[in-house]
C-alpha cells in the first residue's frame, strides 16, 4: 500500500480553525449501509441500550512554552512526553539545535538544561516541577494546522469535559463533541460508559514520510487501560452490547490492549500502526473526526470502515461542507465486511 491511497482534495475554508458555538452543535455523519447526514445531538438514537462507550480521558498539558538561549536566540519548547516532576523529553524549535549541557532560560522564570537526545527529542531537566510551572505560564499547543495561536476560549474548549489524567500534547478530539448533558443523555438511554488513557503525542500531526506505507513507524505514547474497562468490555460482550470507542485514540488503547488476542488490562507504550487488513478485536463502532490526508489516523479509520467506503464518505463530507479535524464534524462508523 502506499500513502497515496489515502488521500483525498480538502478546500482550506473547510478546516475547522474554531469551535462550533456549543460542544454539542457540530453535524454527524454515520456511515453505516448507507451515508446519512446528522447532527451531534443525533448520536443517542445511534445507540442501544447495553452499549458501551468507551473514552480517554488524557488531560491536554499546556505544552508550549517561549524560550531563550544562552546565546540570545530564540527557541520553543514543546513538551512530549513527561518523565518524571523534572525532566521530560521535547520538542525544540531553534535555528541551530542546543547541545547537551546548554542552558535555556524559559518563559516565566525557569530554567531548563538540555541532558541528552532521544531520537528527534531532546531530553530536558527543568529547574522547578513542570506539570504546575506548565499551567502557569504555558501556552495550550493547538494543531499546526489551525494556523493561529491559541487564545483563552481554547483553554476550555480543546478539552474533553471528562479529562482527568494529564499528560496528552494534542487532544482526543472526537471527545471535545461532548458536554454533561450529552454525557447523562447516553447514560438514561442505557448506554455505559468507561474510560481507558492514551496521552496523545505531537507525533500524530506528523505525515507519514515513506511511500510505501509499512516502511513507516509510529510516534511511541503512553497508554493505561485498567481492570475496570476490560470487566465492562467482557460484560458488554457477554449482554449483546456493542464497545464503542470514542476517538481514535479509544481505538488504538483497546486494541493495544488485545495483542494476545483478548482484552487484558494494560499499562505502557504502543506505536501500534492499524492499517486495512487488520483485524479488531475490541471495537464494535467507532466515533471520530475527520482525519488529515495520508495521515495514519485516516488509515485506521479504512481499515475499521473499509478504504472505499471511507473515501466515498470523506467526499460527500467534502460536497457537502463538513467542517474538518481537530474542532470538525464528527463521523459514526460502523466495521466494514470488507477491508
Amino acid at each position: 500500500m502506499l500513502i497515496s491511497d489515502f488521500d483525498y482534495e480538502l478546500p482550506q475554508e473547510l478546516i475547522a480553525r474554531y469551535p462550533a458555538t456549543d460542544r454539542r452543535g457540530s453535524r454527524l455523519l454515520s456511515v453505516a449501509d448507507e451515508i446519512a447526514d446528522l447532527g451531534f445531538t443525533d448520536l443517542p438514537s445511534l445507540l442501544r441500550a447495553g452499549d458501551l462507550l468507551v473514552f480517554n480521558d488524557t488531560r491536554v498539558i499546556k505544552a508550549r512554552l517561549a524560550a531563550q538561549k544562552q546565546t540570545g536566540g530564540k527557541a520553543e519548547i514543546l513538551v512530549e512526553r513527561i518523565e518524571d516532576q523534572r525532566s521530560a523529553l521535547v520538542h525544540i524549535r531553534a535555528s541551530k539545535s542546543p547541545k547537551p549541557g546548554s542552558r535555556l532560560q524559559v518563559h516565566g522564570g525557569a530554567e531548563a538544561e538540555v541532558t541528552g537526545r532521544d531520537g528527534e527529542l531532546f531530553a530536558l531537566r527543568f529547574s522547578t516541577d513542570i506539570l504546575p510551572y506548565l499551567d502557569a505560564h504555558g501556552a495550550v499547543p493547538l494543531p499546526p494546522y489551525l494556523e493561529r495561536e491559541a487564545n483563552e476560549a481554547d483553554i476550555e474548549r480543546y478539552q474533553t469535559v471528562y479529562a482527568n489524567d494529564p499528560g496528552a500534547v494534542a487532544a482526543p478530539t472526537a471527545g471535545l463533541h461532548f458536554d454533561e448533558a450529552m454525557l447523562e443523555e447516553t447514560r438514561r438511554a442505557g448506554v455505559r460508559h468507561a474510560r481507558v488513557t492514551l496521552h496523545v503525542g505531537a507525533g500524530t500531526f506528523q505525515s507519514l514520510r515513506e511511500e510505501h506505507i509499512e516502511e513507516n513507524r509510529l510516534h511511541k505514547e503512553r497508554v493505561e487501560v485498567d481492570q475496570d474497562c476490560v470487566d465492562a468490555v467482557a460484560e458488554t460482550r457477554a449482554t449483546g452490547g456493542r464497545v464503542i470507542a470514542v476517538g481514535t485514540t479509544s481505538v488504538r488503547a483497546l486494541e493495544c490492549a488485545s495483542s494476545s488476542g483478548q482484552l487484558r488490562a494494560f499499562s505502557g507504550e504502543t506505536d501500534m500502526f492499524i492499517l486495512p487488513g487488520y483485524t479488531f478485536v475490541s471495537v464494535d463502532a467507532m466515533l471520530t473526526n475527520f482525519h488529515l490526508p495520508q495521515s495514519s489516523l485516516l488509515m485506521l479509520v479504512a481499515a475499521f470502515a473499509g478504504k472505499e467506503r471511507i473515501l466515498e464518505a470523506y467526499a460527500h463530507a467534502v460536497r457537502e461542507k463538513y467542517r474538518f479535524f481537530s474542532y470538525g464534524d464528527a463521523m459514526f462508523l460502523t466495521p466494514s465486511k470488507q477491508t
